[in-house]
């Protein structure tokens, strides 16, 4: 019985663990739908940040931020945070900002749990209608 009892709060646990939107993510392109970089989210005093650990491409993992202004001009892309103080609303995390290190721009966001595997990033200017979502896949441990 005692044996039972552990193995479904094991399950309950992993299941639990599943469902939030802190941990690894996988960052696909969106055309060959390869990764092309490894995004760690996690949690900071109640608010959900995020920065780049992995970038799969060899030819760019001394890439800087050439493109971006202020205190991230020329800062090495890899390890830079990317998604800067988000806090939870309900099933999505809102008020904070998302950077694009390719283009240089920093765009008002929400995130949301799409399912355990799959979390959605809406970057915009503005209002959300005047956007771009992308998605996000958890990488395998």
């Amino acid at each position: 019985m005692k044996q039972l009892f552990f193995t479904f709060m094991l399950l309950a646990t992993l299941g639990m663990q599943a469902q939030t939107i802190f941990g690894k993510w996988e960052n696909r392109d969106e055309k060959t739908n390869r990764v092309d970089s490894v995004i760690e989210v996690y949690e900071k005093d109640g608010k959900a940040y995020a920065k780049i650990i992995e970038i799969t491409d060899e030819n760019r993992q001394n890439a800087v931020c050439d493109k971006c202004s202020g205190k991230n001009k020329n800062k090495p892309i890899l390890g830079m945070n990317i998604l800067t103080g988000l806090k939870k609303d309900g099933d999505e995390w809102s008020g904070g900002k998302i950077l694009d290190p390719k283009k240089g721009k920093e765009y008002k966001c929400f995130i949301k749990l799409e399912n355990a595997n799959k979390l959605k990033i809406r970057g915009y200017i503005g209002f959300s209608l005047l956007g771009r979502t992308a998605y996000w896949y958890r990488k395998d441990s």
